[in-house]
């Protein structure tokens, strides 16, 4: 059984991250079908192996005339050697397909290399490249539930479903304490998925709905939404494989409280200067900074630092 490749060694080179058959100029065509590279079904396949049979320790899916052997304690095995662009894809996003038991918390942000993820005047698309945005939808594929803060849905009103690639839309996941978003946005009245709005308790002990979506109260801590009972109340409905894509404030209370298993950061070439950070918190002395076990792989010319907080 082939290991993953998850060097330990914070200084190992970038893994190369190349779609051959992704056409990036088909994808912007208005209408076009999603153009997946053929290790993409296989790991589609995998994620609903594992969700099928959560106890299972070893599953077997169709790979390119051959077949996926995937252990539950993250090894993998081809039936007929692949390239290596294709191993490493498989390394990316196999860990995502397992059974988590005590459920899963990935969040990403895309960045610059002055860690910023907007400018002063919040402009953010796209700091990062197509590579990156097709990941996203990738993640989104993987996961059962999205999950975005309110200041997000307002700046950006983004879709948080998954066009760039074949899957299936996740539940939506909005942070709202206050309800103070309004019905214009899109997660409200699109129907493409099942939109949750989470809310202080206040608001979710009335059971009512907020423009048309179920909303859900936890408890507050400190000013904020305990991030903790989130977790909870989204794993006593199914939703097991959270992923956490904004914004950077919703991502910084997950980090603070200690709800995130892994973090992705995609980092671009750019210099911004000023503007909204992607992570922030108050500080850690060096003894107790975080230190995670880190994976990077190249996403066309920007690097995806994948750090995983459970190792």
């Amino acid at each position: 059984m082939m290991s993953f490749r998850d060097p330990i060694d914070k200084r190992s080179p970038a893994r190369r991250f190349r779609d051959r058959d992704y056409s990036a100029r088909a994808q912007a065509n208005a209408g076009s079908e999603p153009r997946d590279p053929f290790w993409w079904s296989a790991v589609l396949a995998t994620r609903a192996a594992f969700a099928a049979r959560p106890g299972a320790k070893l599953i077997s899916v169709p790979l390119d005339g051959g077949s996926l052997s995937v252990s539950a304690d993250g090894g993998w095995r081809a039936s007929t050697p692949l390239p290596d662009d294709v191993a490493v894809q498989l390394d990316l996003y196999l860990p995502y397909c397992l059974s988590h038991p005590r459920g899963l918390a990935v969040a990403h942000i895309g960045q610059s290399l002055d860690g910023r993820i907007a400018t002063e005047n919040g402009e953010s698309r796209w700091i990062t490249g197509e590579a990156d945005l097709l990941h996203c939808h990738r993640m989104r594929a993987l996961a059962d539930a999205v999950l975005v803060g309110a200041r997000t849905v307002r700046a950006d009103d983004p879709q948080l479903t998954v066009r760039r690639c074949a899957g299936d839309n996740p539940y939506r996941v909005v942070i709202d304490p206050e309800l103070s978003l309004t019905g214009r946005h899109g997660v409200f009245r699109d129907g493409a998925a099942p939109t949750l709005v989470i809310a202080a308790r206040e608001h979710g002990d009335r059971q009512g709905e907020a423009h048309g979506c179920e909303i859900l109260g936890v408890p507050r801590v400190g000013g904020t939404l305990d991030v903790s009972a989130i977790r909870t109340a989204l794993g006593d409905r199914g939703l097991s494989i959270v992923f956490v894509e904004g914004g950077g404030i919703t991502i910084s209370h997950f980090l603070e409280a200690g709800c995130l298993h892994r973090l992705q950061i995609t980092v671009a070439p750019i210099i911004i200067g000023s503007g909204g950070p992607g992570v922030a918190f108050p500080g850690l002395p060096l003894d107790r900074a975080l230190r995670p076990r880190i994976r990077r792989f190249d996403l066309g010319g920007d690097t995806l630092f994948d750090c995983d907080f459970d190792a």
